[in-house]
């Protein structure tokens, strides 16, 4: 069997940790100062945006085990290290934020229906505090957060509530100004339309990849094309094509040659094989040569 992987590197070493731990204990502060603003002041909102920065919390110490996780050199228990922990990261970040959406969606319904008075700066400054803890959080990982799914979604959760914490600001000052109170309960209900269309994209990413999904970004009719053109190729099958993580994919496949062919030929039909499937975007090939093994010829294999 030909087995080759090609020489990313895919390090996490790079990535900063303590950056993330920095994070962490930002958004905490916050959290807990929101949560008791909130209950003094009267206002969901504040509470939602108190709920949204503590699920950053969860967020950022998952990501944070997770990139100390896939760090791990790999072992005969664990051949492929331990990086799909990022992505398991990354699946429970989207889950939870869109679970914290649905409640919160059904809290502003009802405060829109039931608006009392709200004392209003309390509301203003906390947003704004809310705002400087995500602003510098958001610029303490977001070159990080374009190597990794599992800090791309912490960036996200940042991003969003700084975001979020911008609209509870704007809805402090016009209820501080104007009285408008049932302010407070569309911009919860607009913070939660906005959290689950946010994590949506990054929940079925995660899913894919847990599921073993092909790649959208690779046509396998034209990989096919090409590993088959390869002179003393004949047939390509039983294909398996995933992402390991989110930004390596992994190959293996069966090919029948049309000759008895030594190993030395084989290699350089391997090393043809290897430089076509590293031009399409995958990272590791792994190819099975056959001869006369009658096994099933198509592509796709459907095991019993």
């Amino acid at each position: 069997m030909g087995e080759h992987h090609h020489n990313h590197d895919h390090s996490h070493s790079s990535l900063k940790g303590k950056n993330l731990f920095i994070s962490i204990a930002l958004n905490l502060g916050i959290s807990i100062a929101q949560t008791i603003g909130g209950i003094l002041s009267g206002s969901i909102a504040l509470l939602s945006d108190a709920l949204h920065n503590f699920s950053d919390v969860l967020s950022l110490c998952i990501s944070y085990i997770a990139h100390r996780l896939a760090a791990r050199k790999f072992t005969t228990r664990y051949t492929f290290g331990l990086q799909r922990a990022e992505i398991l990261a990354a699946f429970i970040n989207s889950a939870v934020l869109m679970g914290i959406a649905i409640y919160l969606g059904f809290e502003a319904v009802d405060r829109m229906m039931h608006p009392h008075d709200i004392h209003s700066m309390t509301v203003v400054w906390l947003a704004f505090a809310s705002i400087v803890v995500n602003g510098l959080s958001v610029l303490l990982i977001k070159s990080d957060a374009k190597k990794s799914i599992n800090i791309k979604s912490a960036y996200l959760h940042l991003f969003t509530d700084m975001l979020t914490s911008i609209a509870v600001l704007a809805g402090g000052l016009l209820m501080k100004f104007y009285g408008i109170y049932w302010i407070d309960g569309l911009i919860t209900l607009l913070i939660a339309c906005y959290l689950i269309y946010s994590s949506w994209h990054l929940f079925v990413e995660s899913i894919n990849i847990i599921m073993l999904c092909s790649p959208g970004k690779i046509d396998i009719q034209k990989l096919t094309s090409k590993i088959e053109s390869v002179e003393g190729v004949k047939n390509l099958h039983h294909l398996h094509l995933w992402l390991l993580t989110d930004n390596q994919i992994n190959m293996e496949a069966h090919i029948d040659l049309m000759e008895d062919s030594p190993v030395s030929e084989f290699e350089k039909q391997l090393e043809q094989i290897q430089t076509i499937a590293h031009e399409m975007g995958i990272d590791h090939v792994t190819i099975q040569p056959e001869f006369i093994n009658n096994d099933d010829k198509s592509l796709i294999h459907q095991h019993r």
